[in-house]
């Protein structure tokens, strides 16, 4: 497999500038921003600066637009998906053994 298709296959490259990004998830570039200063999502910067995002990212923003836009509160939202993830992780871990 070549180096090309090992970053279509890698769920964190950061692949998706921030407007494409904003228009998978179907929300702001400015809730895009929010949920980095939330800590929720931290885009890989380019060279240039510019935000970059990889699919995974969008996953997370996705799950936190869809709370959003059904009421619960962003900090809350990102809280909430972070602790999913967490147990999510410790039953993997748990199954493991």
């Amino acid at each position: 497999m070549g180096q090309s298709d090992e970053m279509l296959d890698d769920e964190d490259y950061p692949a998706y500038t921030m407007g494409r990004a904003a228009e998978i998830v179907g929300c702001s570039q400015d809730f895009l921003r929010r949920l980095g200063e939330a800590q929720l999502i931290d885009p890989h910067r380019s060279a240039g600066g510019h935000r970059r995002y990889s699919r995974r990212q969008l996953r997370l923003a996705a799950r936190a637009y869809q709370m959003c836009e059904e009421g619960t509160d962003m900090a809350a939202a990102c809280r909430i998906i972070v602790l999913e993830d967490e147990l999510a992780e410790a039953r993997r871990e748990n199954q493991s053994r």
